[in-house]
């Protein structure tokens, strides 16, 4: 029998609203330049071309948010408010758009949280910006809504206030690349599995978290997801 030489950490895992039930974790895609209005605010090209794709480790996960230290390492922690899709079933190869729905247990809001100085550097150097994006609790996520029970709506808004103010927001419908479109890419890349989760980019507005500043995330009609930066 095979004996590990200490025990395996668990799991990370994400509520699912409405249930006892937890959906395990087992890695996290982020999509890259989905909104035209924030890749002009990023001083890149807005263009169709091929999805930007880079990833998180599974544990970089902060479920139902809350409270969280300031990160490390960094001065300069940004907000990027987005979509998730959870994947509930294994992918047998690549994902044709049409059926794309069949492989999503559900949505959620989460953050993708950057320490923008460390991406900046970086990328002046034309060095990878790993160490900008997954790092502890960089990824706080709300309770999974099931398909089944309920859908973002084509054009719902996607939103996020900081300290009672509104800093990002654009519907959905803005999107360069669809739901679809992204799970058929990456499953062209990748091969998907039951337990992950894709962030499906975010809109204009991203800007700095301090020590101290509330935030609240929503999909209209759908989830919300409040933290906090300790």
């Amino acid at each position: 029998m095979n004996r590990f030489v200490f025990p395996p950490t668990p799991t990370p895992s994400v509520p699912v609203q409405g249930r006892a039930d937890l959906f395990p974790v087992r890695r996290i895609y982020c999509v890259g330049r989905n909104f035209a209005e924030h890749a002009r605010e990023m001083g890149a090209p807005v263009e169709r071309g091929t999805p930007v794709f880079f990833t998180k480790p599974g544990d970089a996960i902060l479920p139902s948010g809350g409270p969280q230290p300031y990160p490390s390492a960094t001065r300069d922690l940004h907000h990027e408010v987005e979509l998730v899709v959870a994947i509930g079933r294994d992918a047998p190869g690549v994902i044709a758009r049409e059926d794309a729905g069949r492989h999503v247990f559900g949505h959620a809001v989460g953050l993708d949280l950057t320490r923008r100085d460390l991406q900046a550097a970086a990328k002046a150097k034309g060095l990878p910006w790993d160490v900008a994006k997954a790092f502890d609790r960089s990824a706080p996520i709300s309770a999974i809504v099931p398909a089944n029970e309920a859908l973002p709506a084509p054009d719902a808004l996607l939103w996020l206030d900081v300290n009672g103010e509104r800093r990002q927001q654009a519907a959905l419908s803005d999107m360069i690349f669809s739901v679809a479109d992204i799970l058929h890419e990456l499953s062209s890349r990748f091969e998907l599995r039951a337990g992950d989760l894709v962030f499906m980019g975010t809109p204009a507005g991203v800007g700095p978290l301090a020590p101290g500043d509330r935030w609240v995330a929503g999909v209209d009609g759908l989830v919300a997801l409040a933290g906090a930066i300790r």
